[in-house]
Protein backbone atom coordinates (compact mmCIF):
# COMPACT_ATOMS: atom_id res chain seq x y z
CA UNK A 1 0.00 0.00 0.00
CA UNK A 2 1.10 3.56 -0.68
CA UNK A 3 1.60 5.86 1.89
CA UNK A 4 -0.78 8.72 2.12
CA UNK A 5 2.34 11.20 1.18
CA UNK A 6 3.01 8.99 -1.98
CA UNK A 7 -0.91 8.91 -2.62
CA UNK A 8 -0.88 12.67 -2.56
CA UNK A 9 2.28 12.98 -5.00
CA UNK A 10 1.04 10.73 -7.56
CA UNK A 11 -2.95 12.70 -7.57
CA UNK A 12 -0.68 15.86 -8.31
CA UNK A 13 1.07 14.36 -10.90
CA UNK A 14 -2.20 13.19 -12.82
CA UNK A 15 -3.56 16.51 -12.05
CA UNK A 16 -0.68 18.37 -13.85
CA UNK A 17 -0.35 16.13 -16.41
CA UNK A 18 -3.94 16.35 -17.33
CA UNK A 19 -3.73 19.82 -17.09
CA UNK A 20 -0.94 21.29 -18.62
CA UNK A 21 -0.33 17.82 -21.14
CA UNK A 22 2.82 17.84 -20.24
CA UNK A 23 5.40 15.26 -17.80
CA UNK A 24 5.73 16.77 -14.29
CA UNK A 25 9.25 17.08 -12.75
CA UNK A 26 9.53 17.38 -8.64
CA UNK A 27 10.35 20.97 -8.99
CA UNK A 28 6.64 21.71 -10.83
CA UNK A 29 5.25 19.55 -8.09
CA UNK A 30 6.83 21.28 -5.50
CA UNK A 31 5.96 24.61 -7.08
CA UNK A 32 2.41 23.88 -7.62
CA UNK A 33 1.53 21.80 -4.92
CA UNK A 34 1.53 22.29 -1.03
CA UNK A 35 3.35 18.85 -0.03
CA UNK A 36 4.89 20.18 3.45
CA UNK A 37 8.10 18.29 2.00
CA UNK A 38 11.58 19.10 0.20
CA UNK A 39 11.86 18.92 -3.53
CA UNK A 40 14.74 16.10 -2.76
CA UNK A 41 11.59 14.18 -0.77
CA UNK A 42 9.32 14.42 -3.71
CA UNK A 43 11.99 12.71 -6.09
CA UNK A 44 12.42 9.81 -3.50
CA UNK A 45 8.58 9.31 -3.52
CA UNK A 46 8.59 9.66 -7.01
CA UNK A 47 11.29 7.68 -7.86
CA UNK A 48 8.97 4.89 -5.80
CA UNK A 49 6.23 5.48 -7.86
CA UNK A 50 8.23 5.03 -10.82
CA UNK A 51 9.47 1.71 -9.35
CA UNK A 52 6.00 0.21 -8.15
CA UNK A 53 4.66 0.94 -11.56
CA UNK A 54 2.55 4.15 -11.23
CA UNK A 55 4.37 6.97 -13.16
CA UNK A 56 6.60 6.28 -16.25
CA UNK A 57 9.15 8.69 -17.70
CA UNK A 58 8.85 9.10 -21.36
CA UNK A 59 12.29 8.84 -23.03
CA UNK A 60 11.84 12.38 -24.47
CA UNK A 61 11.62 14.08 -21.32
CA UNK A 62 12.95 14.32 -17.48
CA UNK A 63 9.36 15.22 -16.30
CA UNK A 64 6.77 11.71 -15.59
CA UNK A 65 3.52 10.81 -16.52
CA UNK A 66 1.00 8.62 -15.22
CA UNK A 67 0.87 4.65 -16.20
CA UNK A 68 -2.37 2.93 -16.70
CA UNK A 69 -1.69 1.14 -13.04
CA UNK A 70 -1.75 5.02 -11.51
CA UNK A 71 -4.60 6.18 -13.18
CA UNK A 72 -6.37 3.20 -11.55
CA UNK A 73 -5.30 4.32 -8.79
CA UNK A 74 -5.99 7.68 -8.83
CA UNK A 75 -9.74 7.02 -9.55
CA UNK A 76 -9.96 4.25 -6.83
CA UNK A 77 -8.58 6.69 -4.21
CA UNK A 78 -10.71 10.17 -5.35
CA UNK A 79 -12.43 11.52 -2.44
CA UNK A 80 -15.29 12.26 -5.43
CA UNK A 81 -16.56 13.42 -8.39
CA UNK A 82 -16.46 16.97 -9.37
CA UNK A 83 -19.76 18.55 -8.79
CA UNK A 84 -21.52 20.41 -11.79
CA UNK A 85 -22.34 23.80 -11.17
CA UNK A 86 -25.59 25.09 -10.79
CA UNK A 87 -25.28 26.83 -14.87
CA UNK A 88 -23.93 23.53 -16.07
CA UNK A 89 -26.75 21.66 -14.12
CA UNK A 90 -29.44 23.93 -15.13
CA UNK A 91 -28.13 23.96 -18.77
CA UNK A 92 -28.54 20.40 -18.70
CA UNK A 93 -32.18 20.32 -17.93
CA UNK A 94 -33.03 22.99 -20.20
CA UNK A 95 -31.71 21.16 -23.18
CA UNK A 96 -33.02 17.78 -22.25
CA UNK A 97 -36.45 18.96 -20.83
CA UNK A 98 -37.19 20.31 -24.64
CA UNK A 99 -36.79 16.39 -25.80
CA UNK A 100 -40.01 15.15 -27.90
CA UNK A 101 -39.77 11.74 -27.70
CA UNK A 102 -37.32 8.88 -27.06
CA UNK A 103 -35.04 9.46 -30.17
CA UNK A 104 -34.51 13.14 -29.46
CA UNK A 105 -34.23 12.27 -26.06
CA UNK A 106 -30.90 10.19 -27.05
CA UNK A 107 -29.87 12.81 -29.68
CA UNK A 108 -30.10 15.55 -26.96
CA UNK A 109 -28.02 13.22 -24.61
CA UNK A 110 -25.52 12.36 -27.13
CA UNK A 111 -24.44 16.06 -27.91
CA UNK A 112 -25.11 17.28 -24.32
CA UNK A 113 -22.31 14.45 -23.07
CA UNK A 114 -19.68 15.43 -25.93
CA UNK A 115 -19.73 18.60 -25.60
CA UNK A 116 -20.05 18.73 -21.14
CA UNK A 117 -17.04 16.19 -21.52
CA UNK A 118 -15.51 17.52 -24.79
CA UNK A 119 -14.97 13.82 -25.66
CA UNK A 120 -16.94 10.88 -27.44
CA UNK A 121 -20.01 10.38 -25.97
CA UNK A 122 -21.87 6.83 -26.20
CA UNK A 123 -25.57 6.75 -24.98
CA UNK A 124 -27.46 2.78 -25.21
CA UNK A 125 -30.77 3.16 -26.27
CA UNK A 126 -33.69 1.79 -23.30
CA UNK A 127 -33.57 -2.00 -23.99
CA UNK A 128 -36.85 -3.55 -24.16
CA UNK A 129 -35.95 -6.61 -22.40
CA UNK A 130 -35.54 -4.27 -19.15
CA UNK A 131 -38.48 -2.28 -20.09
CA UNK A 132 -42.09 -2.47 -18.71
CA UNK A 133 -45.28 -2.55 -21.41
CA UNK A 134 -47.33 1.06 -20.93
CA UNK A 135 -49.62 0.77 -23.51
CA UNK A 136 -50.93 -2.10 -26.66
CA UNK A 137 -52.55 -0.24 -29.68
CA UNK A 138 -53.93 -2.15 -32.71
CA UNK A 139 -55.53 -0.21 -35.41
CA UNK A 140 -57.25 -1.85 -38.34
CA UNK A 141 -55.46 -0.64 -41.78
CA UNK A 142 -57.46 -2.80 -44.44
CA UNK A 143 -60.04 -6.12 -43.70
CA UNK A 144 -57.23 -8.62 -42.68
CA UNK A 145 -54.27 -5.56 -42.04
CA UNK A 146 -53.07 -4.21 -38.96
CA UNK A 147 -50.59 -2.38 -36.94
CA UNK A 148 -49.24 -3.30 -34.27
CA UNK A 149 -48.17 -0.37 -31.94
CA UNK A 150 -46.01 -1.27 -28.42
CA UNK A 151 -45.37 1.91 -25.84
CA UNK A 152 -42.89 0.84 -23.17
CA UNK A 153 -42.37 3.18 -20.22
CA UNK A 154 -39.15 4.89 -21.36
CA UNK A 155 -41.11 6.10 -24.25
CA UNK A 156 -39.73 3.96 -26.45
CA UNK A 157 -42.19 2.72 -29.56
CA UNK A 158 -42.26 -0.17 -31.54
CA UNK A 159 -44.72 -0.68 -34.95
CA UNK A 160 -45.51 -3.31 -36.70
CA UNK A 161 -47.46 -4.44 -39.59
CA UNK A 162 -50.11 -7.73 -39.11
CA UNK A 163 -50.99 -10.02 -41.86
CA UNK A 164 -54.19 -11.58 -40.80
CA UNK A 165 -55.39 -15.09 -41.87
CA UNK A 166 -59.14 -13.87 -42.50
CA UNK A 167 -60.75 -10.37 -42.29
CA UNK A 168 -61.08 -8.94 -38.57
CA UNK A 169 -64.07 -6.59 -37.51
CA UNK A 170 -63.78 -3.36 -35.66
CA UNK A 171 -65.85 -5.21 -32.77
CA UNK A 172 -63.50 -7.85 -32.41
CA UNK A 173 -59.98 -5.59 -32.17
CA UNK A 174 -61.42 -3.24 -29.68
CA UNK A 175 -62.24 -6.88 -27.74
CA UNK A 176 -58.65 -8.12 -28.15
CA UNK A 177 -56.85 -4.70 -28.00
CA UNK A 178 -58.82 -4.60 -24.42
CA UNK A 179 -57.82 -7.92 -23.44
CA UNK A 180 -54.44 -7.96 -24.05
CA UNK A 181 -54.07 -4.66 -22.32
CA UNK A 182 -55.65 -5.82 -19.16
CA UNK A 183 -52.92 -8.71 -19.44
CA UNK A 184 -49.45 -6.51 -20.21
CA UNK A 185 -50.16 -3.49 -19.63
CA UNK A 186 -47.82 -2.21 -16.62
CA UNK A 187 -45.62 -5.62 -16.71
CA UNK A 188 -42.13 -6.71 -17.48
CA UNK A 189 -41.59 -7.47 -21.26
CA UNK A 190 -40.35 -10.60 -19.61
CA UNK A 191 -43.62 -11.83 -18.06
CA UNK A 192 -45.47 -11.01 -21.55
CA UNK A 193 -45.14 -14.40 -23.22
CA UNK A 194 -46.54 -16.16 -20.32
CA UNK A 195 -49.44 -13.69 -19.83
CA UNK A 196 -50.54 -13.93 -22.94
CA UNK A 197 -50.12 -17.56 -24.01
CA UNK A 198 -53.52 -19.11 -23.31
CA UNK A 199 -55.41 -15.83 -25.06
CA UNK A 200 -56.42 -17.49 -28.27
CA UNK A 201 -58.70 -20.24 -26.69
CA UNK A 202 -60.71 -17.05 -25.05
CA UNK A 203 -61.78 -16.04 -28.84
CA UNK A 204 -64.28 -17.30 -31.03
CA UNK A 205 -63.10 -19.91 -33.33
CA UNK A 206 -62.82 -17.94 -36.38
CA UNK A 207 -61.19 -15.31 -34.43
CA UNK A 208 -58.01 -17.59 -32.86
CA UNK A 209 -55.84 -17.08 -35.93
CA UNK A 210 -55.75 -14.02 -36.12
CA UNK A 211 -55.21 -13.47 -32.20
CA UNK A 212 -52.18 -16.44 -32.48
CA UNK A 213 -50.78 -14.12 -35.51
CA UNK A 214 -51.21 -10.87 -33.45
CA UNK A 215 -49.63 -12.51 -30.36
CA UNK A 216 -46.71 -14.25 -32.60
CA UNK A 217 -45.82 -10.44 -33.68
CA UNK A 218 -46.21 -9.16 -30.45
CA UNK A 219 -43.60 -11.79 -29.03
CA UNK A 220 -41.16 -11.43 -31.81
CA UNK A 221 -41.24 -7.43 -31.04
CA UNK A 222 -39.86 -8.56 -27.49
CA UNK A 223 -36.97 -10.67 -28.54
CA UNK A 224 -35.66 -8.70 -31.46
CA UNK A 225 -32.00 -8.89 -31.47
CA UNK A 226 -31.98 -5.39 -33.00
CA UNK A 227 -33.48 -3.60 -30.02
CA UNK A 228 -29.59 -2.78 -28.45
CA UNK A 229 -29.30 0.05 -30.49
CA UNK A 230 -26.55 2.91 -29.80
CA UNK A 231 -26.38 6.56 -30.80
CA UNK A 232 -22.56 7.55 -30.76
CA UNK A 233 -21.18 11.80 -31.16
CA UNK A 234 -18.40 13.51 -30.72
CA UNK A 235 -15.55 11.44 -32.41
CA UNK A 236 -14.55 14.90 -33.67
CA UNK A 237 -13.68 15.55 -30.62
CA UNK A 238 -10.70 12.61 -30.95
CA UNK A 239 -8.80 15.11 -32.80
CA UNK A 240 -7.81 17.18 -29.68
CA UNK A 241 -5.88 15.07 -28.34
CA UNK A 242 -3.17 13.14 -31.36
CA UNK A 243 -0.84 12.98 -29.28
CA UNK A 244 -2.48 11.38 -26.14
CA UNK A 245 -2.37 8.15 -28.61
CA UNK A 246 1.00 6.60 -29.11
CA UNK A 247 0.47 4.77 -32.25
CA UNK A 248 -1.82 6.31 -34.39
CA UNK A 249 -5.48 7.24 -33.74
CA UNK A 250 -7.30 5.18 -36.58
CA UNK A 251 -7.46 1.93 -34.14
CA UNK A 252 -9.69 4.17 -31.75
CA UNK A 253 -11.84 5.20 -34.65
CA UNK A 254 -12.19 1.51 -36.15
CA UNK A 255 -13.06 0.29 -32.79
CA UNK A 256 -15.43 3.21 -32.54
CA UNK A 257 -17.14 1.82 -35.56
CA UNK A 258 -18.46 -1.64 -34.42
CA UNK A 259 -21.30 -1.54 -32.31
CA UNK A 260 -20.40 -5.01 -30.43
CA UNK A 261 -17.52 -3.42 -28.92
CA UNK A 262 -19.18 -0.25 -27.85
CA UNK A 263 -21.74 -2.38 -26.17
CA UNK A 264 -19.35 -4.78 -24.22
CA UNK A 265 -17.13 -1.41 -23.36
CA UNK A 266 -20.60 0.16 -21.67
CA UNK A 267 -20.96 -3.56 -20.16
CA UNK A 268 -25.02 -4.78 -18.65
CA UNK A 269 -27.21 -2.66 -17.75
CA UNK A 270 -27.95 -4.38 -14.71
CA UNK A 271 -24.26 -3.32 -13.76
CA UNK A 272 -25.61 0.51 -13.11
CA UNK A 273 -23.18 1.70 -11.09
CA UNK A 274 -20.44 4.03 -12.50
CA UNK A 275 -17.73 1.93 -14.21
CA UNK A 276 -14.20 3.29 -15.28
CA UNK A 277 -12.33 1.14 -17.77
CA UNK A 278 -8.80 2.87 -18.29
CA UNK A 279 -6.01 1.64 -20.73
CA UNK A 280 -5.64 -1.96 -21.44
CA UNK A 281 -8.54 -2.86 -19.12
CA UNK A 282 -10.64 -2.46 -22.08
CA UNK A 283 -10.40 -5.66 -23.64
CA UNK A 284 -10.52 -4.52 -27.37
CA UNK A 285 -6.87 -3.80 -28.53
CA UNK A 286 -7.72 -0.62 -30.43
CA UNK A 287 -9.23 1.10 -27.92
CA UNK A 288 -5.37 0.22 -25.21
CA UNK A 289 -4.99 3.81 -25.43
CA UNK A 290 -8.59 5.25 -23.97
CA UNK A 291 -10.15 5.48 -20.66
CA UNK A 292 -14.58 4.52 -20.66
CA UNK A 293 -16.47 6.00 -18.46
CA UNK A 294 -20.15 4.63 -18.32
CA UNK A 295 -23.41 4.33 -16.05
CA UNK A 296 -26.72 2.98 -16.05
CA UNK A 297 -30.17 5.43 -16.31
CA UNK A 298 -33.16 4.58 -16.28
CA UNK A 299 -36.78 5.39 -14.76
CA UNK A 300 -37.60 4.61 -11.19
CA UNK A 301 -34.24 3.61 -10.05
CA UNK A 302 -33.59 0.85 -12.43
CA UNK A 303 -31.41 1.13 -15.11
CA UNK A 304 -32.68 0.24 -18.53
CA UNK A 305 -29.26 1.10 -20.34
CA UNK A 306 -26.39 2.84 -20.40
CA UNK A 307 -24.53 5.94 -21.35
CA UNK A 308 -20.91 6.59 -21.29
CA UNK A 309 -17.91 8.65 -22.78
CA UNK A 310 -14.79 7.27 -24.47
CA UNK A 311 -11.77 9.96 -24.39
CA UNK A 312 -7.82 9.64 -23.80
CA UNK A 313 -6.56 8.15 -20.20
CA UNK A 314 -5.15 11.54 -19.94
CA UNK A 315 -8.68 12.59 -19.12
CA UNK A 316 -10.03 14.62 -16.13
CA UNK A 317 -11.51 12.04 -14.50
CA UNK A 318 -13.78 13.45 -11.42
CA UNK A 319 -15.09 16.27 -14.23
CA UNK A 320 -15.95 13.29 -16.37
CA UNK A 321 -17.24 11.12 -14.10
CA UNK A 322 -19.48 13.97 -12.75
CA UNK A 323 -21.12 15.32 -15.85
CA UNK A 324 -21.95 11.77 -16.96
CA UNK A 325 -23.54 10.85 -13.44
CA UNK A 326 -25.50 14.07 -13.50
CA UNK A 327 -26.78 13.08 -17.12
CA UNK A 328 -28.04 10.34 -16.36
CA UNK A 329 -29.63 11.14 -13.57
CA UNK A 330 -31.21 14.03 -15.60
CA UNK A 331 -32.25 10.98 -18.21
CA UNK A 332 -33.60 9.39 -15.57
CA UNK A 333 -36.19 11.41 -14.46
CA UNK A 334 -36.90 12.42 -17.94
CA UNK A 335 -38.14 8.35 -18.79
CA UNK A 336 -39.74 8.43 -15.52
CA UNK A 337 -42.04 11.74 -16.40
CA UNK A 338 -42.56 10.63 -20.04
Amino acid sequence: MLSERRLEVLRAIVQDYVGTEEPVGSKALTERHRLGVSPATVRNDMAALEEEGFIAQPHTSAGRIPTDKGYRLFVDKMAGVKPLSAPERRAIQNFLDGAVDLDDVVGRTVRLLAQLTRQVAVVQYPSLTRSTVRHVELLSLAPARLMLVVITDTGRVEQRHVDCPAPFGETSLADLRARLNSRVAGRRFSDVPQLVQDMPESFEIEDRGTVSTVLATLLETLVEESEERLMIGGTANLTRFGHDFPLVIRPVLEALEEQVVLLKLLGEAKDSGMTVRIGHENPHEGLNSTSVVSVGYGSGGEAVAKLGVVGPTRMDYPGTMGAVRAVARYVGQILAES
